[in-house]
């Protein structure tokens, strides 16, 4: 590994291609935060998907395309005179060392559990008004339902047993049942929401994070699903000519492999 000198070189030498490309770059010399943020939206996706295909080189390199728009915004903060790296590195810094009293500070905690909570009523005193202030209003509903359940853990606002929550999960398993019997749309939609976020909260009960979970399965599915096109093109024959008792001799033999 790096010594944190040869680390620190390589950080200036981003800080310097930046300021070069700022300045002669067609490309680069047009770009705003606002053009910026669905790319690095998409870059953190990407990133993501790294992480889940456990692609250690792979997760390098996005990381490094993620350290370019921190980088990057950060120099289009300096041309306005608003903040500059400096500026983003002490703040987070100084976020850090005041959110770990336990670290920095004379406070004592026994677990994680504690660490969490701990955090939650910091953010309180800093001048949040509410808890869920922090969970960012575009999140994906997945996502967004993890974090939600998260911060009011953190606050005591929870569950005692992960029994409790699968009893949660039934309950509201047959509320929807009941509302798909009585075949009112809205009320099936609401009920079927009812029963993700309770699935997400088991989740976290079971130490599984859903976002991941569920992802894992879409990749399964992908790849299964794509061996049963290949079987049928080898065979020459289209899928929507075949049987589901055809397509699932593939499957079965895709789920084997």
């Amino acid at each position: 590994m790096n010594s944190r000198k040869d680390q620190l070189q390589a950080f200036d030498r981003l800080l310097t291609i930046m300021d070069e490309l700022r300045e002669q770059c067609p490309w680069d010399k047009k770009q705003t935060m606002q053009s910026l943020r669905h790319l690095t939206i998409e870059e953190t996706y990407e990133l993501g998907d790294a992480i889940l295909d456990n692609d250690l080189d792979e997760v390098k390199g996005e990381l490094g395309d993620l350290l370019l728009h921190i980088v990057f915004y950060a120099k289009i903060g300096s041309e306005t005179n608003d903040f500059d790296i400096a500026d983003v590195l002490h703040q987070i810094c100084e976020k850090l060392i005041s959110r770990h009293p336990h670290i920095y500070g004379d406070v004592d905690v026994a677990n994680e559990e504690e660490v969490k909570q701990n955090w939650e009523n910091l953010k309180l005193k800093e001048g949040k008004k509410s808890v869920l202030q922090g969970v960012p209003k575009s999140l994906p509903a997945l996502v967004k339902a993890n974090r939600i359940q998260d911060k009011v853990a953190g606050v005591g606002f929870d569950w005692e047993q992960p029994e409790q929550v699968f009893e949660k999960l039934k309950e509201e398993l047959e509320e929807l049942q009941h509302e798909v019997t009585e075949n009112n749309t809205d009320k099936i939609e609401a009920e079927f929401g009812d029963v993700l976020f309770s699935m997400i909260n088991y989740a976290r009960f079971l130490k599984v994070n859903p976002e991941n979970a569920l992802e894992r399965t879409n990749k399964k599915f992908i790849n299964r699903f794509q061996y049963l096109e290949s079987k049928a093109k080898e065979k020459g024959i289209a899928l929507k000519e075949m049987t589901l008792e055809e397509m699932d001799v593939f499957w079965e033999e895709a789920k084997r492999l």
